[in-house]
């Protein structure tokens, strides 16, 4: 499980979609899943692709490399490598 107070994917999807006042259900349907699997997101219990996470930033509006750093970041931790990334755009 992520630090305290440390940003997860899923916490910030789960932040998102309560700020918008969206279900579950209706959140899940937006971005393609079903409402276990963003479920499972929002709670740490699943990780996200990179490219799923930049669809989501677009579908969303948000940020692609926030989105990528955090999916990125998670992958990390599951693999318990004590590391930090920091993600950049390639366009100058």
């Amino acid at each position: 499980s992520a630090e305290f107070g440390e940003l997860t994917i899923g916490a910030l999807l789960r932040s998102i979609r309560e700020g918008e006042e969206e279900s579950l259900s209706a959140f899940a349907s937006q971005l393609g899943v079903s409402k276990s699997n963003l479920s499972d997101i929002e709670h740490g219990h699943r990780g996200v692709s990179l490219r799923r996470a930049a669809e989501w930033a677009e579908t969303l509006g948000y940020p692609v490399r926030q989105f990528v750093e955090l999916a990125l970041q998670q992958e990390l931790r599951d693999a318990n490598l004590d590391l930090r990334v920091t993600v950049q755009s390639a366009v100058a």
